[in-house]
């Protein structure tokens, strides 16, 4: 009988990871044999990770913190998707190394298509301008939002994740210049929420019938920021395990060529 194939997920600290379960999930699901394990690698030991790794014969893994911008500069190649956030959570074996994928942005359009229809011509607002706001801005063009503003606490930071961007419909400004104007999806992209904290919020931003407070962070509770979104009078707010059961589909089919279904994977998340 042969061998199941090997996958992993590489993070510090990793012991918390559900990539395990969800991908264990989607393999019963579409039938596939192989397994999946979490890997907590030391802080300065990634590059000789990865490379014992493809002695080891594994055949892709997802990266998540601290090793996003590592892992793109040690791939052989990287995907445009992945040139633009200028991070990798994704890496697919090829003879010789690793390519290098980032499938946040897709994981994010997916999940906020799920809970508010298609994007086009939405109006979007994305609190930070790290790592998880730039791996996403290219793919939410793509969906045809009308417009996207990126502000940041360093205004520098989201003017420069806006000029990247170059596309025109991308804005970057400081928190406190942001128009207190109503905006269709407001995305805290920072990770402000795990530390109990919260970037300034205006009211104006959430006064649209139908807005969308969404928080890339995700615990038991609602964040912070869903909290202080829903006093504020956001309609509906999210958290981001859809968007990490997405991104995590993405990087499937990436590696196993189906694409598994989402929605049963999420619901037992969210249990």
């Amino acid at each position: 009988m042969s061998q199941p194939d090997r996958y992993a997920v590489l993070g510090n600290p990793i012991a918390h990871s559900k990539s395990p379960l969800i991908h264990r999930l989607f393999a019963e699901q579409t039938q596939q044999v192989m397994r999946y394990e979490a890997l907590c690698l030391p802080l300065d030991g990634f590059v000789s990770g990865i490379q014992a790794l493809h002695q080891q014969g594994y055949r892709g893994m997802n990266v998540t913190v601290p090793f996003k911008f590592e892992a793109f500069a040690a791939c052989e190649s990287v995907s445009e998707r992945a040139q633009l956030a200028g991070a990798v959570n994704t890496l697919i074996r090829t003879d010789s190394g690793w390519q290098g994928e980032n499938t946040d942005g897709a994981g994010l359009v997916a999940d906020l298509t799920r809970l508010v229809g298609s994007l086009a011509g939405k109006r979007l607002l994305m609190l930070g301008a790290g790592g998880a706001a730039s791996g996403v801005v290219k793919p939410l063009l793509d969906a045809k939002v009308d417009q996207l503003t990126i502000a940041n606490r360093t205004a520098q930071k989201a003017i420069d994740l806006a000029q990247r961007a170059a596309q025109g419909r991308v804005n970057g400004c400081g928190f406190d210049v942001v128009p207190n104007q109503p905006y269709d999806i407001i995305i805290n992209a920072t990770a402000a929420s795990l530390a109990g904290d919260l970037p300034p919020l205006k009211a104006g931003w959430f006064a649209d019938a139908g807005c969308l407070a969404y928080d890339m962070m995700y615990g038991k509770e609602p964040t912070v920021f869903m909290q202080a979104a829903q006093e504020l009078g956001a309609e509906q707010q999210a958290d981001g395990l859809g968007m990490l059961v997405e991104q995590a589909a993405e990087a499937f089919y990436l590696w196993r060529g189906i694409r598994p279904q989402t929605e049963p994977v999420r619901l037992v998340l969210a249990e």
